[in-house]
């Protein structure tokens, strides 16, 4: 049973920086491609960042340079390290395996201006 679990998230001033984590039981992060989406208040999910087996990354035009995703693969863990961040990222932000229906709960992120 696959199962992926949020945390990290909370209430940051702009500018300011949190760190997302997401432990994933019942696969290994270390071989499988993992996304970060989020979904601010009426409108639709987007896709943020994307770590594929071999290491490589990819990100939202939104994010680039501000956010980092990364993973731990002896803590099957992925992570979204985000750093000056804008009101305009204020969104419950998921964890997937990709090209999967695998997804977490999602844990809130909410930026004050």
């Amino acid at each position: 049973q696959v199962q992926l679990v949020e945390s990290g998230g909370g209430l940051v001033q702009a500018g300011g920086s949190l760190r997302l984590s997401c432990v994933a039981s019942g696969i290994r992060v270390s071989v499988r491609d993992m996304n970060w989406y989020r979904q601010a208040p009426g409108k639709q999910r987007e896709l943020v960042a994307t770590i594929i087996s071999s290491g490589a990354t990819n990100y939202a035009d939104s994010v680039k340079g501000r956010f980092t995703i990364s993973r731990d693969n002896a803590k099957n863990t992925v992570y979204l390290q985000m750093n000056s961040l804008k009101p305009d990222d204020t969104a419950v932000y998921y964890c997937k395996v990709s090209t999967s229906t695998y997804w977490g709960q999602g844990t809130q992120v909410t930026v004050s201006a």
